[in-house]
């Protein structure tokens, strides 16, 4: 007989399959994230969060090298709603970060390039009444005007670097930012520039750890023998597992985290888009190869293999999607996105879903088996991953 934790994690996952079918079209979706669970609503509080009868609250934490966090964060790059579509509002992006910090989560991402600006106002907006409690992400490495946020090229010149940062430093409404990432490696600028720079940032107490996003791999090893790096963040899901060839045993080596972004592939593996939904106008999805409708179709086979094990899990399809990730390695840490608070509180759940040795086996097992078609990004964005940095 299951506990009443299990019942409740199988009437979650068994509702969530219900609402949706693996051939339904979805209309006008704009959302990279799963959909509702049954039993998950949130009940605000009068001070923005939920009621704990409505939500589990994270327990467990990970590392990222020597940086403790809650064991998932909080993607905050579509929420100025310009990635996938419009959000509902400034003031609910707000109360989804805060909602998030009553819930356990502890680690915000965000980048200068997210709105551009407009991200890391809203976190800063956000978190600033309880700074001394989170860990707060960002990223530079392109031009980026301060004040109207008009984006230029790549450029990671020492000097942009300092520049970006004290803009972040501004907009975060904070003195200092936990961990900088190189958002892409500039082709132009050596890394031991940029590593030296951020090491001065350190020195002077504005950055505290740094890492690095779609590196190469002679470039991570550069990098971190300058300063030493805390996190690499690369694109991770079922449908987009090219870290575990060499990147993750490298952090293995070196002993830096890991942070998969788009842990959910833009939210293919919740469900909740499929070969006939129509995205919105602009949706950055529609640019993405793995995403058009012949390719969508065959990757169904892994929304199937997510629905099969939900039902045995008693879990949502998304939440198992993270769960696999963590079971990873220890030090991997997903930072799934949010707009509405039902997700949030969904992919905070996944702290309810584990493996067994075995079941793990079987599932990767059956993943394997599946040939992934398309490729992760558009031919341009994936042409910026995976670059080396040229030598001094």
């Amino acid at each position: 007989m299951p506990d009443d934790n299990s019942r409740r994690r199988f009437l979650l996952g068994a509702a969530g399959i219900a609402a949706v079918p693996v051939v339904a079209g979805v209309a006008g979706c704009s959302s990279d994230e799963p959909a509702s669970a049954a039993g998950r609503t949130a009940t605000p509080t009068a001070g923005g969060g939920v009621t704990a009868a409505t939500a589990v609250t994270l327990a467990s934490g990970r590392r990222l090298g020597s940086l403790e966090v809650s064991s998932i964060g909080l993607g905050c790059q579509t929420m100025p709603g310009n990635l996938y579509g419009p959000v509902s509002s400034r003031e609910n992006m707000i109360t989804i970060i805060r909602t998030a910090v009553d819930q356990g989560v502890t680690l915000f991402d965000t980048a200068e390039v997210y709105g551009p600006l407009e991200s890391e106002r809203i976190v800063g907006e956000a978190l600033q009444p309880v700074r001394d409690r989170v860990v707060i992400a960002s990223k530079f490495g392109f031009e980026v005007n301060q004040e109207t946020g008009e984006r230029g090229g790549l450029n990671s010149r020492p000097d942009n670097i300092r520049r970006s940062v004290e803009g972040m430093l501004r907009r975060l409404r904070t003195d200092h930012i936990d961990l900088l990432y190189q958002h892409r490696v500039d082709p132009q600028v050596p890394i031991e520039d940029v590593a030296g720079t951020v090491k001065e940032l350190i020195a002077a107490g504005k950055v505290r750890h740094w890492g690095l996003s779609e590196p190469g791999l002679r470039t991570i090893r550069r990098a971190h023998a300058v300063q030493p790096l805390t996190a690499i963040q690369n694109q991770y899901n079922l449908l987009a597992r090219q870290p575990e060839d060499q990147v993750l045993p490298l952090c293995e080596e070196l002993g830096i985290g890991f942070v998969p972004w788009a842990p959910l592939s833009y939210g293919f593996t919740t469900g909740t888009i499929n070969p006939y939904t129509r995205l919105t106008q602009g949706d950055f999805r529609s640019a993405v190869p793995q995403f058009s409708r012949e390719n969508m179709t065959a990757n169904m086979a892994v929304v199937q293999l997510l629905q099969d094990w939900a039902i045995r899990k008693g879990a949502t399809p998304g939440q198992l999607s993270l769960a696999w990730l963590q079971a990873q390695k220890p030090w991997i840490v997903p930072i799934p996105s949010a707009t509405r608070i039902s997700h949030l509180l969904e992919n905070i759940g996944t702290e309810e879903v584990t493996f067994t040795g075995d079941e793990l086996r079987q599932f990767t097992t059956a993943l394997n088996a599946i040939r992934i078609q398309g490729e992760r990004l558009p031919a341009p964005v994936l042409a910026a991953t995976g670059v080396e940095a040229p030598m001094p």
